[in-house]
């Protein structure tokens, strides 16, 4: 079956949705949200905690709350919103290949929203080795088992590594706690938060070299900074943080990729190498909050908007890399309107000084006031990035510390 919409938006987390609703709102036409899973509000829906913000009474909003109201607000703006739905592949420009529970179609747009998210990188990824027992879980595993699946105790085991030191590995922590999981430690590669643990033992510069058992999980091997080993017992053993976007769909497009994020290269209107294709939310920079992917849904709806009314598609545009201690920064293209930056840290950096160079010429050098950490972005105003030469070479953001 053969439809067109005006807009078709993939994947229905916080930056889909929220693009969805501010472009029914302004006047886009149909607009068309796909979601694979059977419930729309992305990862959310599994965050059984504060941290999403607050409603229109000012009571904080945890993450199913959060996900509720995106996609009440979705359709009350007139979006339709398909769950249960997949974006296999492209048959042409601005055209998907889609598989939906009443069989497949083909859907064409006049603009396409990318929204796909990220996701954990798993085990097999990490290159952790071993056999393949069961009790391997990332975060996002974990939560499903709990919030959505109610698993029983005996599938989440007893005992429990958590490996990672950020906020994410905090929220595995108080999962495995509330499901009667003892947490026998938090392993870090980087140096992690001590106190938000509580009595939770936090093995900074450590790193998992084996997964033992067969059959099931039972226990760790480890290696510490000062290349001592040791051996964590434990049934269950999850795997948070590190982040890689669902760019499948943007690579099966030939939309080229950005070598920090992997996610695809946009400008600071969230549009790609192909015309009438945007990108927002994690799909671009995986691990941020949803406040902030919702953010850019709302942001894109400008742009998309101006591609419906027929207005030209910029072409080209000045790079953006990151050098030294810094992963990565977007977006990855500088066009004629300066965009703020999000830029995030390979380590902990203490007050660093920040330094945007293009060409071998200094255009800004400043000092944070306050430590950049590795699984938080820090977001540079838009005026940093005022006065490149559009005709120049790449701009290129290092960091320092002095």
């Amino acid at each position: 079956m053969n439809r067109t919409v005006d807009v078709l938006v993939v994947g229905a987390g916080p930056a889909g949705l929220a693009a969805a609703a501010r472009l029914a709102a302004g006047g886009a036409g149909r607009v068309e949200v796909l979601e694979r899973e059977r419930t729309a509000g992305g990862v959310p829906r599994h965050c059984a905690r504060p941290g999403f913000g607050a409603d229109n009474r000012g009571r904080p909003l945890d993450g199913p709350a959060f996900a509720r109201r995106a996609v009440r607000a979705a359709l009350r703006a007139g979006a339709t919103v398909r769950t249960g739905v997949s974006a296999t592949g492209w048959a042409g420009p601005l055209t998907l290949d889609v598989t939906a529970p009443t069989g497949l179609e083909r859907v064409r747009a006049r603009a396409v929203v990318l929204a796909t998210g990220a996701r954990e990188r798993p085990r097999s990824a990490r290159l952790v080795p071993g056999s393949r027992p069961a009790g391997v879980l990332t975060t996002g595993e974990l939560q499903q088992l709990v919030l959505r699946f109610a698993a029983p105790a005996e599938h989440l085991g007893r005992r429990a590594v958590v490996v990672g030191g950020d906020p994410v590995a905090l929220g595995a922590v108080r999962t495995l706690r509330a499901a009667g999981v003892e947490v026998a430690a938090v392993v870090a590669e980087l140096p992690a938060r001590r106190a938000p643990f509580g009595s939770v033992p936090v093995l900074s510069g450590t790193v998992v070299t084996e997964l033992l058992g067969r059959g099931r999980l039972t226990g760790v091997a480890v290696r510490g900074e000062d290349r001592r080993t040791a051996v964590l017992r434990c049934d269950t053993v999850v795997f948070t943080g590190d982040w890689i976007p669902d760019h499948e769909l943007a690579r099966a497009g030939g939309l080229p990729l950005a070598p920090g994020t992997r996610g695809p290269v946009t400008d600071g209107s969230f549009r790609t190498a192909e015309p009438g294709v945007f990108a927002i939310g994690n799909l671009l920079h995986g691990g941020e909050p949803a406040p902030v992917a919702a953010a850019e849904g709302r942001a894109v709806a400008a742009a998309v908007l101006d591609r419906l009314a027929g207005r030209p598609w910029p072409s080209g545009g000045v790079p953006v890399v990151t050098a030294g201690p810094l992963r990565w920064v977007t977006p990855g293209l500088l066009g004629p309107q300066a965009p703020a930056l999000l830029v995030r840290a390979e380590r902990r950096l203490h007050r660093p000084v920040l330094t945007l160079t293009q060409d071998g010429a200094a255009l800004r050098r400043e000092r944070l006031g306050g430590t950049l950490l590795p699984w938080r972005s820090v977001r540079l105003l838009p005026h940093w990035t005022r006065g490149a030469d559009l005709g120049g070479g790449p701009l290129v953001i290092s960091a320092a510390e002095e």
